[in-house]
Parts: C-alpha cells; structure tokens; sequence
C-alpha cells in the first residue's frame, strides 16, 4: 500500500501482543464462537506465523516440520481501546486463505498472501479481534484452467491458482515449513485522524545533476497550504480539483544515491508541512539507471548515473523460513554481510516472498541494489481468468507503492523461469510468453515506477529464453551442468540473475553445533543437500566435480579415508571456482554486466546453497566472494600462448595510484621472475596488462609452451599502496594445478590488541600457504580460506561475535591445505 505519515498524536495502534493460537481440523469451528471447545491454546507473536508460534512453544522443528496446510488456524487477542469509536483496521499481510472476525462478526475474507487490506470497524473499550487461516490444502486440489505445462518445481499443480510463496512447496530445495498466519503487521488507525498519504512519489536524478521529486498526495482535513521540504530545498503544494495536492520540487547539484561499491548512497529526509504539523515522508536518493544493451543491442548492464555498474550479489531466500519476519534486525546482520562481502545487488527471486520495509530501507541506506521479481515462478499462470488477474493487480500495484521513491529498487521483473520451463518442455514461443509478464505486470511497473528498468522475465532473451549470450540468463555451465571453468568466457554470459549454486559447505563449528554427523555417510547430512526435483544427482555431487578437476582428489575416497580433509577441500573449491568465474566476468573485454550467486543464505543449518549459513555465519565461499568483488581489484586469467592476463580494476570515484608486482614462484618460495610497475588507475577504469610487460622479456607463466620441466608452480599478482606497502588486492594463479601434497609449512602467527581498540593478527608463512584457514569461538575473521604468499604480512581483523562475552581474547588455531600441522595462538 502506499506510504503513510501521521501525526505524533495519530500514530497507529500496533496489535503485536496478547495473542493466543488455537488449530483445529478443516472446518471445524464456522467462527470465533466455537472457538470456546477447544482447550488446546498457545502464545502467538503477530507479526509471525503458526510454525513460528509453535515452535516457540517447543512443538516443532524446522529440521522435521510438521505439516500445517491440513489444519485451521485461529489467531485470536483482546484489543483494549481508550477512546471508543471508529477505526481502520488494517492488516499488511494474512498467509492465506483468512477471514478476520471483528466482535464475532466477519468483516473480511482474504485469498491472497501478498495483498494488504484496511477495513472499518466500531472499537469498543473491549474488542476481540480473531482471525481464521483456512486449511490451504483442500485448495491445492481444485480444478482450475488448463495448464500448458507441469513444472518439477513444487508438488502441487494447485499452488498455480493461489497467491502465497512457494516456499516450503519446493522439495530438494527448502524445508516443508508451510506459510500460514498473519505474517506482517496489523494496526488499528483513527479515521479522522491528521494523516498524509501518497499517491505517487517519483525521485530521480537528471541528466544535469538536479535532483528532481514529484510527490501527489492526499491529506485529510482542510488545509490552506502545505509545503514539500527535501535536502534544504522547498516547494509549495498545489491543490488540485482532484482533492490531490500537488509539489514539484528541483535541488542543483543534489548529492545522488549510488550503490555502495561506487560511492556514498545519501539518503534526503522528505517532509510534508501543513496547518503546523510535520509529516515525515521518509528518506529518498537520486539516482538515475538506465540499461546499456551493448554495441550489438544483446547485452543486459546497468549504468547508475551514467556509469557503468558491474552488478554482483546473490539471490536473497529469506531471514528465517519458520518466522518469515520482517523488522530491521532480521535483516540487519545479513544485509551488512552482504555489504561487507562488496555485494552492490540482491536478487529477490519468483520462489521467495516480498520483504518488508525495513528491507527496502537497510538497502537504501547500505547502497545495496535490489532486483525484484513478482512472485510467480515456472507455472503456466491463469491470466484469462478475471478474478484471478485482479489479485495480481491488486499485489503488483500495493508492492510499488510502498517502494515509492526506494532509490535501491533498480530491476523490476516479471517472474522466475516461466518463460524458460515452457521452452525447455519444447513448446513454441506464443505458448510460453504470454500477458502476464509483457502486459499485466509490465503497465503496471511502467506506470508506477517508471524510473526502474523492467525485463519480462529471468531469464529471457536469446534464440532460447535460457541461452546465456544474450539478454538475462541463469547460467549453469560452470556449475550444474559440470562444464570446465573456461565456458564462463566461452557462453559469453551476458547478465547472469542466477550463477554458481553449489552445496557450500559451512564452517566446522556450525557443523559441530547443528549438524554433527559424517558428510555423505548420513541420511542427515544428505537431507540438507539440495538437488533439483526428480534429478539423479545433487549439488554436492556438483561440488565433487570441480573437487576432482581442481585437486585431483578422488571424493568419495576422501569421505571413507579422511572426511575431515574432504570437508577443507570441499569448503575451499566453490570460492575457488566463483572466484576464478568472476575473474572472467568483471574483466574490461568481458561482455557480462553483472552475475548474481544463488543463494545468499540458507534456510537450514548445513551444505546448503547459500554463502551464509543458517546461523547468520560466512561461508568460507562468502569470504571467496569478499575476494572476488573488491570495488579495486586484480586478477589473473590464463591465456595460453598469449601468456597471463593482468587484469586491475577501480571502480571508485577517485583516482588510485598503486604499485602493481609480481613474481612467480618455485616450490611456493623462490622467485624464478619478478616485475614492479607504479600504475594510475583512473576513477571507474578497467586495464588489462600481460605479465611479460612487468617482466620486460619472455617468460612463460602459464607453462603453456613447455620448453623444458616447470619453472615455477604458483604466480602471485599484487597491487598494494605506494604509501604505506599495505595490500589492495592480491591474486594468484597455479600453472601446474593447485598444490596436492600437504607439506611442513611454517606459519608466523601473532595477536595484538585490546577489547577497546580491536585485534589483530598478523600471518606470515615461510613458503606459499594454500586456503589458510581461522578459527576462532569468539572471533570472527575478517578474512579466511586465503592464500597467503612468503615474504608479506597479513593483517586480520578479528570481530567479536554476538555472543562473545565481555573480556574475551583471541583463542584459536590457523591451518593451510597445504601445511601438514596447525598453529595455535
């Protein structure tokens, strides 16, 4: 729904406590009233869900969830009103099919999980206000319009026709927690209370640096005048015959929005005045996006205020599948991982839910860019039927008002896979690209967020909706379909919304509190390992691929002899892998525009997709990715006979003068050949630079012309500041492969510091140090799963976790892949 202000004295009622939970067999109580038979009631938390309630009650589990589509579930409180008389009751969120009881009588009834609803009712001094979720599973059963085509994405056909999430609906890919129960939050307002409400809110930056805002809104009472006040410039509203006020306002040289890979995401306070009263509209940034589709017009690429963006990030799941919570700190932790991983884009795909405010309001002010698709996903959509395609008007339209002016909505799609599960059956273009996501959504978001590019759907374009080299793809190669590293060039990927899913293992001390059991030799372990519906293999067996093509090692050898070393390996290769693809991608001749890891986090404890756990703890594929998507970065990509790619990146506003060097090493210790240049990287400048360059005459670094045994076994690129020495970036490239055997390899590990000012570790290693790894209780690194050259220092932070108790000092251990012992400090 549209953005509110209210008067300090007129600030909703929130209804969060008193609740009580009751289930009951499908229709077994017609209303509130016999609700007195039954005995059996707990304490709910609303916003939440049943799952939620009941487990905090202790009677359920995410790990073995009990199903809840078979059951009515009433959520019922007292609501105490001092001042008797009419309200709004308003409701953001009912999953999912609801009827809400006012004082016994019902005053609403609701099909839709994604849509808001206000009604009026009478408050007494006592109230009761109760709401029945209807079992949803007999609704899965109904006939509806025939289909085109059956997805292997979820079980039920039904879930088609009915507007909720599909999450807890997706075997192999999340847990069986159902949806059910008043999700987001419910409010009494006064009706007559002072109260602006927005109609339309458009912020942008022009092409000369102006910000521009344009605001349409109501406001209740008869008021004179009222005036639009944003980053120290005003504007005079305008009464309309409509009853609408109208404020157009321009402010030279704003200070823009950017995301915060690119520069600082400033954020201005709007604020309405009218009749003496202040009306807090929120906060908004400039921003201009445009898409930049490429010389040949295939591409898919961001340009934010007229530069180019390399987008990169993940596709977002959800902070807690049991909850489906909504409030800042929820978001809070994973938000600020995402940001501190370099992460400049989120993906919110078809398969998930709609995020709440606070969401919209942590990326607006992280500079985190959001990609949004609708939440349709894979099946053929009802669109002739009219019912139905009011309530996905009625869902689009509510989604963008309330992301009014959000200056981190910067992609708006029309839903996940459908146009690629229709071709993929085989079916002809005109049977599975249809209204729905050219039509219906697409006049919505152009008429409401016209600033926001839209695409029809993820992913699209190309002679196949899923062909990678053209348009939006979800990109599989390097991945699921085990193709060798070096297809991520040759699919010439030109914007991935998808990449990369790999059962990411977690670290050892979530394993070790959640998930205790061997890898691969338990029914447990195996549960937690997503896979693709109805396939003969899963992720893991993905991972085991890129295991055995990049360390040689036989995997299923590994898990009977030494799982603890198959763990470490299998932790190391997918950031390996990711970032190696990213190397490829955000190169200056590479045509991709940006890729998007699935997933950001799991939903389960486990060798799931995400790069965060469960717990809210980095994967060490997170701090790979920490690596790959640093704003000044180099890497190295193997050009055979052409030699070794250089390739230095700076995408900030300024100017940076580096040193970049080289050397490459035998037996990881004894430079063979080394070179040193200063560079300029100007602001948002990508180079290329072959590596004989800095050598000043022939030498074959990446062993591909073979004149005689190897000289050296690992090249280490780095760009550090002239100033103070310290590393940038840092990269590293193995001619031969990555090391195999584990030998002695001394580690110079050293703690400094205080509880007050932070700690740090200083590393150092006598040779080459593959993976180093640290592990800490109380500590989390700000770095881990690094390669560490001789000769350098490596300074890391380490940051308390939530839990560390006060006076708590560094206690841990470092190891390599390639070290044969483990240092302790």
């Amino acid at each position: 729904m549209a953005r509110r202000a209210f008067a300090s004295d007129d600030q909703p009622m929130r209804l969060d406590e008193g609740w009580q939970l009751t289930l009951s067999a499908p229709d077994a109580a017609a209303g509130p009233a016999d609700l007195a038979t039954f005995s059996d009631r707990i304490a709910a938390r609303v916003p939440g869900t049943v799952a939620g309630a009941l487990a905090a009650a202790g009677h359920y589990r995410a790990e073995d969830p009990l199903p809840l589509h078979d059951k009515d579930a009433w959520f019922v409180c007292q609501v105490d009103v001092a001042n008797p008389g009419a309200r709004a009751l308003r409701l953001d969120g009912l999953a999912t099919i609801a009827e809400v009881y006012w004082n016994g009588e019902q005053v609403l009834s609701s099909d839709s999980m994604f849509l808001a609803h206000e009604v009026c009712v009478e408050a007494r001094a006592s109230n009761e206000l109760a709401i029945c979720f209807r079992a949803l599973g007999p609704h899965l059963y109904k006939k509806g319009p025939r289909a085109r085509w059956r997805p292997q994405l979820a079980v039920s056909q039904g879930l088609r026709l009915i507007r909720t999430t599909l999450l807890g609906h997706m075997p192999g890919w999340c847990p069986d927690v159902h949806a059910v129960g008043p999700w987001r939050p419910i409010s009494l307002m006064k009706p007559d209370g002072a109260l602006v409400t927005v109609k339309r809110l458009d912020a942008r930056l022009g092409a000369d640096g102006a910000g521009l805002l344009s605001l349409v809104f109501s406001m209740d009472g008869s008021q004179d005048t009222a005036f639009l006040h944003c980053a120290g410039a005003t504007a005079t509203a305008t009464l309309a015959d409509d009853g609408d006020w109208r404020a157009e306002l321009r402010i030279p040289e704003v200070a823009p929005w950017w995301p915060h890979t690119h520069g600082d995401p400033v954020l201005h306070d709007i604020e309405i005045e009218a009749g003496g009263l202040r009306f807090d509209l929120g906060r908004t940034g400039f921003r201009r996006i445009e898409v930049d589709k490429g010389g040949d017009g295939k591409g898919f690429a961001l340009k934010i205020n007229g530069v180019d963006v390399f987008c990169r990030g993940a596709v977002w799941t959800t902070p807690d599948i049991v909850n489906l919570p909504c409030d800042r700190e929820s978001y809070r932790h994973l938000l600020d991982l995402a940001r501190k991983a370099g992460m400049n884009m989120l993906r919110i795909g078809g398969t998930m839910t709609y995020e709440g405010p606070e969401f919209f309001a942590l990326c607006d002010e992280l500079g985190l860019m959001v990609w949004q698709d609708f939440q349709f996903a894979n099946y053929d959509y009802p669109v002739k039927d009219e019912a139905f395609v009011a309530l996905v008007e009625a869902e689009a339209r509510q989604f963008l008002e309330a992301t009014q002016a959000c200056p981190s909505l910067a992609v708006i799609c029309g839903g996940s896979e459908i146009y690629q599960q229709g071709a993929m059956l085989g079916l002809p273009e005109e049977r599975w690209k249809g209204p729905l996501s050219e039509t219906l959504l697409a006049g919505i978001a152009k008429n409401l967020r016209p600033d926001v590019p839209y695409v029809a759907n993820s992913p699209c374009g190309g002679a196949q909706p899923f062909s990678p080299n053209e348009g939006i793809a979800h990109y599989y190669g390097v991945g699921a379909y085990l193709r060798p590293l070096e297809d991520a060039r040759r699919a010439n990927v030109r914007f991935a919304a998808e990449c990369l899913a790999f059962s990411n293992v977690p670290q050892q001390r979530t394993l070790d509190a959640h998930l205790s059991v061997r890898p691969g030799h338990d029914p447990r372990w195996k549960a937690r390992v997503p896979r693709d519906r109805g396939a003969g293999w899963d992720f893991e067996d993905v991972r085991d691929h890129y295991l055995t093509r990049l360390y040689g090692e036989d995997p299923a050898a590994l898990r009977y002899g030494d799982p603890g070393r198959y763990l470490d390996l299998s932790r190391a290769v997918t950031g390996e892998v990711m970032e190696a693809t990213f190397a490829e991608w955000r190169r200056a001749a590479s045509s991709c525009g940006g890729a998007l890891v699935w997933t950001f986090q799991d939903l389960l404890p486990g060798a799931g997709w995400g790069v965060v756990d469960a717990t809210g703890e980095p994967k060490p594929a997170w701090y790979a990715l920490k690596r790959a998507f640093r704003p000044v970065q180099i890497a190295l990509t193997d050009e055979g006979t052409n030699g070794l790619a250089i390739h230095t990146i700076n995408e900030t506003a300024d100017e940076r003068n580096l040193i970049l060097s080289i050397a490459c090493l035998r037996e990881g210790r004894t430079p063979v050949v080394s070179g040193r240049r200063e560079l300029a990287l100007a602001p948002r400048q990508s180079m290329e630079i072959a590596a004989t360059d800095l050598f000043g005459a022939f030498f074959d670094t990446t062993y591909a012309y073979r004149f005689g045994p190897p000289s050296h076994d690992v090249t280490v690129a780095r760009l550090s500041d002239p100033a103070t020495g310290e590393s940038v970036a840092e990269a590293f490239h193995f001619p031969l492969g990555f090391p195999h055997a584990q030998t002695a390899l001394e580690l110079g590990v050293g703690v400094e510091g205080n509880e007050r000012d932070g700690w740090r570790m200083r590393l150092t290693a006598d040779r080459f140090a593959q993976s180093v790894h640290v592990a800490d209780e109380n500590f989390r690194p700000d770095d881990d799963w690094f390669h560490l050259a001789p000769g350098t220092e490596k300074v890391i932070l380490l940051t308390p976790r939530d839990d560390t108790v006060s006076g708590a000092t560094p206690q841990g251990l470092v190891a390599a892949l390639n070290g044969s012992g483990t240092q302790f400090y």
